[in-house]
């Protein structure tokens, strides 16, 4: 991928180099406790507090910044242009996808962070995997993630930059559907269907894997030609199929249980992201239609 080709976002928030550790007040403690509930009767905010209990001292949303090593640093640098100009192609496809629909893009901003990280939806670790979360907008990624992608995809480390880029256009897709109100939608539904709960979460996840082929399809360099070069498709193929619910729960031993699933089966996820690159085209993008929900 010609990802090189993109422009740096300026919407990246770094936290690198700071995480949640132990020290100061404990969550699992009486006085921890005392005070979340006197924020709370206090009309306060107990994430703000409990980023202090869990990482304790007084640094920033993050905790108590901590120092990395230059090696480490060097060793990540790529991988964070990688994300900053992914995410700046994104701003520019979503932006001019968003014009044509004479509607205005809001972009999102893209928090890396290693280990665990506070965010308005609450604390999260690494193996959470990256996240997008709408009350703040934010994207959430430890660039560790990638590394394990390449792995479950069977990708060598020198050549999974549209891996990575997948991985960050699934997150922008949440972003979309955000603003678009379909978030939102598949709320009410799953409250007036329980048991369909389930299956609108997986469609929602499936439409952005289609968002993200939309993206990928459209996505121009700064010469006006396509991002992608030749094999992008064929490792955008087999990282979505690396990481299908079925395959992930016959990789860790368990059963194939498709009423388990969170983000949808090998097959439909990259039978999804074909679509939004084959297409270009977010109206090729209604997983919902498809299964009967409009």
């Amino acid at each position: 991928m010609r990802w090189k080709q993109g422009r740096e976002s300026s919407n990246v928030e770094d936290r690198r180099g700071s995480r949640l550790a132990g020290g100061g007040l404990k969550l699992g403690g009486g006085l921890g406790l005392l005070v979340v509930v006197i924020v709370v009767l206090m009309g306060g905010d107990p994430l703000q507090i409990l980023d202090l209990l869990v990482g304790g001292g007084s640094g920033g949303e993050a905790g108590i910044p901590t120092t990395t090593t230059e090696a480490g640093a060097t060793a990540d640098e790529e991988l964070a242009e990688l994300s900053r100009r992914v995410l700046g192609l994104t701003e520019d496809t979503w932006g001019g996808v968003f014009t044509e629909a004479g509607l205005a893009y809001r972009p999102p901003v893209l928090v890396l962070f290693t280990d665990r990280v506070s965010s308005a939806c609450g604390l999260a670790g690494s193996a959470t995997g990256p996240f997008y979360c709408p009350s703040d907008e934010r994207l959430y990624l430890d660039l560790g993630f990638f590394h394990q992608v390449a792995d479950m995809a069977g990708i060598g480390s020198d050549e999974f930059d549209f891996a990575a880029a997948y991985v960050i256009a699934h997150e922008v897709g949440h972003h979309v559907q955000n603003l678009l109100g379909t978030s939102d939608e598949v709320r009410r539904a799953q409250g007036q269907a329980p048991g369909a709960a389930n299956q609108l979460s997986v469609l929602l996840e499936l439409q952005a894997d289609c968002y993200a082929g939309v993206f990928a399809s459209r996505a121009r360099g700064r010469d006006g030609r396509s991002v992608l070069e030749p094999g992008d498709v064929e490792e955008g193929m087999r990282t979505a199929a690396a990481i299908g619910d079925d395959r992930l729960m016959r990789d860790a031993g368990r059963d194939v249980s498709p009423e388990s699933f969170t983000h949808g089966s090998s097959e439909q996820r990259v039978q999804w992201l074909r679509t939004g690159l084959r297409d270009g085209d977010p109206d090729a993008c209604d997983t919902f239609a498809q299964a009967g929900y409009r």
